[in-house]
């Protein structure tokens, strides 16, 4: 099991109230899996992937990655494993306006320490497996909205990570590049990539295999769609 949480439990202190994020969520997700997060607003969606990402931490219960009790890592240790094992594909793309898109996929090897030829090479190979060879010099004003996502796709890829979060990852885009970049997610993933994605449309969530509904911090449903 990639992804394993136990009782996990978020609670925010909003002034004299303490509000439940999340209210007790235990599940798993295998490597290879493709599941989408759905949910009315403040459900708790956010703050599970946040918590997955290991940009937030559970304030009770138990959340395995890959082996590592995230939990029991301190901020350092957390940080490491953020960026040895996840991808993370946003909304709004967050490309460097003045890089080339080849520069900007290049940047997670620059905090891997990554030599520079070995750098543009791998970015180069990137960027040809997302279709975008051919704009590797461009700005992102310069690109279409899904061609800006299919850098930022090639970005979250390019350390070869073991799961790539994606959320909202089509909220910015017309409705033909957004299937463009659902198509692309479903050949990821059929090449073995591990993707987790929030979303508030149906017709996008169907592309996964897998869909989790939340409610009030819990599991309202948990489906796996028949082939």
């Amino acid at each position: 099991m990639l992804i394993r949480l136990d009782d996990i439990r978020r609670t925010y202190q909003v002034g004299t109230v303490s509000v439940n994020a999340l209210a007790g969520l235990s599940f798993g997700i295998a490597a290879g899996e493709f599941v989408a997060i759905m949910g009315p607003s403040g459900s708790g969606k956010t703050t599970l992937m946040n918590i997955i990402g290991c940009l937030d931490r559970p304030s009770s219960g138990s959340y395995i990655l890959d082996g590592s009790d995230v939990a029991s890592l301190d901020d350092d240790r957390q940080a490491e494993l953020r960026n040895r094992k996840i991808g993370f594909v946003f909304q709004s793309f967050n490309l460097l306006p003045r890089m080339t898109a080849l520069k900007n996929v290049e940047v997670p090897l620059h905090y891997a320490n990554v030599p520079a030829a070995d750098r543009r090479d791998r970015a180069v190979k990137m960027l040809e497996a997302v279709g975008l060879a051919d704009r590797r010099s461009h700005r992102p004003n310069e690109l279409s909205g899904g061609q800006q996502q299919r850098v930022a796709i090639a970005r979250a890829l390019v350390t070869t990570p073991t799961l790539l979060l994606a959320d909202e990852p089509t909220g910015n885009l017309d409705t033909s590049s957004g299937r463009e970049i659902m198509a692309l997610f479903q050949q990821l993933n059929e090449k073995g990539v591990t993707i987790v994605m929030v979303t508030h449309e149906q017709e996008i969530a169907e592309y996964a295999k897998r869909t989790i509904r939340l409610r009030d911090g819990k599991i309202e449903s948990d489906e796996t769609r028949t082939p």
